[in-house]
C-alpha cells in the first residue's frame, strides 16, 4: 500500500491501463456480438413474411407464388434424426473410452484423429460419402447424407464427451471403487451419469451444427422439389439448408422470399438448439455445486 501511495502517477497509468483495455474487451465483444445480432434481425425481417400456411405445408415451387417447404422440413428432421441416432453413440463411446482408458498411444491416435476431423471442410467428407455410398449403391439418398453429417458429428461429440467426463472428480469414481463396483459399472453407472447433462450439451451442438450443413447434401441426397421418398436408402431428399441454397438462386423474387423464410425457420431451429444446451450445462454447473 505504502508503494502505491508513493507513487501516485505509477498507480494512475495502472488505473487508466485498466480501463483502456476494460473498454477494449467491451468493445471486441461488441465486434462479436453485434453482426452475429444483424445477420438474426436481418433474416427475420427478410423471412417473415414468407410464413403462413402454404409456407408450413406446401412444396416449393420455382414460380408464381413460390409454394412452401414442408418437405424440407420433413427432411432435416429425417436426415438430422438419421445423423444423431449413428453419430451419437460413436462419439459418446470413443470419448468415454477417451477419457477412461486413453492415456496410451492408441488413445493419442484417436484424439489426433478426432481433431483432424473436427477441422476437415464439410465438402470433403461429402466427397467422401458420395463415393462411399452414392457410387456404390448407383443413387442418392437420404442415408448417404445421414452418413455425411455423423461422420461431422462424432468428433465433436468425442472431444466434448472426453472434456465433460475429465470433469468428473476422482473421488467419485474412487468411492465407487472402493465399495467393490467394477470400473465398467462405475463408469456407466456413477461417471456418465453425473456428466450426464454435459454430454447431453455435446451433443445439442453437434445437432446444431450439422443441421446447417448444405455442402455434403449436395453430393448425396441432391435436393428435391417433390415428396420426399420413405425409402432413406433410395430416392433424392432435401433438407431446410440445401433448399435455401436452391430457391435463393431462383429468379422469380416470391420464391426467393420463400428462401428467406426457410432461413429463418433453420436460424431460429439452430439457436434454439444452442440455447437449450447452454440451459442444460448451466443446470449442470448448479447442480455441481
Amino acid at each position: 500500500m505504502s508503494s502505491i501511495h508513493g507513487n501516485p502517477s505509477g498507480y494512475g497509468r495502472r488505473k487508466l491501463m485498466d480501463r483502456v483495455m476494460t473498454t477494449l474487451a467491451y468493445l471486441c465483444a461488441a465486434a462479436a456480438i453485434i453482426p452475429l445480432t444483424w445477420i438474426i434481425v436481418y433474416v427475420v425481417i427478410k423471412g417473415l413474411g414468407a410464413w403462413d400456411a402454404e409456407f408450413f405445408t406446401g412444396l416449393p415451387q420455382l414460380f408464381g407464388d413460390g409454394g412452401g417447404v414442408r418437405n424440407g422440413i420433413v427432411g432435416t428432421l429425417v436426415i438430422v434424426g438419421l445423423a444423431t441416432l449413428m453419430g451419437v453413440p460413436i462419439g459418446v463411446m470413443a470419448g468415454i473410452y477417451l477419457a477412461e482408458y486413453g492415456n496410451n498411444r492408441f488413445g493419442t491416435v484417436v484424439r489426433f484423429l478426432a481433431d483432424t476431423m473436427t477441422g476437415i471442410p464439410s465438402i470433403v467428407v461429402g466427397i467422401f460419402a458420395f463415393g462411399l455410398i452414392v457410387v456404390n449403391t448407383g443413387g442418392f439418398s437420404a442415408f448417404a447424407g445421414s452418413v455425411a453429417l455423423a461422420l461431422l458429428m462424432i468428433p465433436v461429440i468425442t472431444r466434448t464427451t472426453e472434456e465433460i467426463i475429465r470433469l468428473v472428480p476422482d473421488s467419485i469414481r474412487e468411492a465407487s471403487l472402493g465399495l467393490g463396483v467394477s470400473r465398467w459399472k462405475t463408469i456407466l453407472r456413477v461417471v456418465v451419469p453425473t456428466a450426464l447433462s454435459g454430454i447431453v450439451t455435446g451433443v445439442l451442438l453437434a445437432v446444431a451444427r450439422v443441421a446447417g450443413e448444405t455442402a455434403p447434401l449436395i453430393l448425396t441426397i441432391l435436393g428435391t422439389n417433390f415428396p420426399i421418398s420413405a425409402n432413406i436408402f433410395d430416392g433424392p431428399s432435401t433438407t431446410l439448408s440445401l433448399q435455401i441454397y436452391q430457391l435463393g438462386a431462383q429468379p422469380s423474387p416470391e420464391v426467393v422470399e420463400v428462401a428467406w423464410g426457410a432461413a429463418m425457420l433453420l436460424v431460429l431451429i439452430v439457436l434454439g438448439t444452442s440455447i437449450l444446451a447452454r440451459v442444460i450445462f448451466r443446470g449442470q454447473s448448479v447442480r455441481g455445486r
